[in-house]
């Protein structure tokens, strides 16, 4: 196998602190938030990461299919989480410490809960406000009630994390060997 060639796009108005792995093809979309020992490995594929999102500590993305994976905007990454989807829709949260398998793919406002393994045998697509919890990877469809007050809370988040963040941690350039 080839080595993986390095190449980062990250939008100027992006937050990518210093000390996040990345590896591979990435694309980061305006006003996302990537904390600092954050993991995204683009193995196979590339990995494009929509605006809005927040990725926390230890999260860990990677892109194991030679296709896109794409993640959409708005998204929220928690402590630990472990991502393999393929594609990842709109609002969605993957609670600390989930791990979804490459055989999921989330719509949008699904929820991961706290150490839920998401591991479908066969691929499949979680349908729109889908909420999985517990160690048997229960599920549960949500209202959607409360969806404006998530979202206010959720944009709230992400500009106090752009206010923060680059007061007390290096940030990283646009270009592969750039830095700010």
């Amino acid at each position: 196998m080839p080595p993986i060639k390095d190449r980062f796009t990250i939008h100027s108005k992006a937050i990518v602190c210093q000390d996040v792995e990345l590896k591979g093809d990435i694309t980061i979309g305006s006003g996302t938030v990537v904390h600092p020992k954050a993991t995204i490995f683009a193995v196979a594929g590339p990995i494009v990461i929509g605006a809005n999102c927040i990725i926390e500590e230890a999260v860990i993305i990677v892109n194991r299919r030679k296709d896109i994976m794409r993640i959409g905007d708005d998204n929220l990454f928690e402590i630990g989480c472990r991502v393999e989807a393929p594609s990842i829709g709109n609002f969605n949260t993957i609670s600390t410490r989930a791990r979804i398998h490459h055989t999921a793919r989330l719509t949008s406002y699904c929820v991961i809960g706290p150490g839920t393994l998401l591991v479908p045998e066969e691929d499949e697509t979680l349908d729109e406000y889908t909420v999985v919890y517990g160690t048997g990877a229960q599920r549960r469809t949500w209202s959607g009630r409360g969806k404006a007050q998530e979202a206010d809370l959720r944009r709230k988040h992400s500009e106090y994390l752009r206010d923060m963040l680059p007061k007390f941690n290096r940030l990283r350039g646009g270009e592969a060997a750039g830095s700010r």
